[in-house]
């Protein structure tokens, strides 16, 4: 199994929640890697690069994803999905407007604000303004998943030695 999660940040930090992100990953076991998408990021990069569970950094640093617009970084995210069987994201506003069309783009269902892992295919989240706990199950062969970051304790952001592979290209939409 391999998991890429997609760092959110504000081009100079890691944003927490990301860290939580990585838990829910370690749940699931299996390889994990990091995309930063960014402009002028490297900070973030070198950051990503020292978390404890991460095997790779995927870094795509380049202007059109300098504000993180989903019209860009979801086709980026898309296009680099081949290979994983989950792609994780934090379930902030912003990867709540990406992910979707990430799941869109890969013909398969967008399953928001896990706070569980149960099992690889199987999470409990919350429904009805969170009055009730939904057990779902997913047998897409990829699930594109947002995580409820209050859910997971964060894992460790320093002692790890992460290879980073950087982009060549990106999806600029003129935006």
């Amino acid at each position: 199994m391999s998991i890429l999660v997609i760092a959110e940040h504000n081009n100079q930090q890691l944003n927490p929640a990301t860290l939580s992100a990585l838990a829910a990953a370690v749940e699931l076991g299996g390889d994990i890697d990091l995309m930063v998408a960014g402009s002028g990021c490297q900070a973030v990069i070198d950051q990503a690069s020292q978390i404890t569970c991460i095997t790779k950094v995927i870094a795509a640093d380049h202007s059109a994803c300098e504000h993180f617009l989903a019209e860009n970084i979801a086709p980026l995210i898309a296009d680099n999905a081949s290979g994983y069987t989950h792609i994780l994201a934090a379930a902030t506003t912003t990867a709540k407007n990406i992910m979707p069309r990430v799941a869109a783009s890969l013909d398969v269902q967008a399953i928001s604000d896990i706070s569980a892992v149960i099992s690889e295919n199987t999470f409990k989240r919350p429904i009805y303004a969170g009055n009730l706990i939904a057990t779902v199950q997913s047998n897409d062969a990829v699930k594109v998943i947002t995580v409820r970051a209050t859910a997971f304790d964060a894992v460790e952001a320093t002692g790890g030695s992460a290879t980073v592979k950087a982009l060549e290209s990106v999806n600029d939409m003129g935006i």
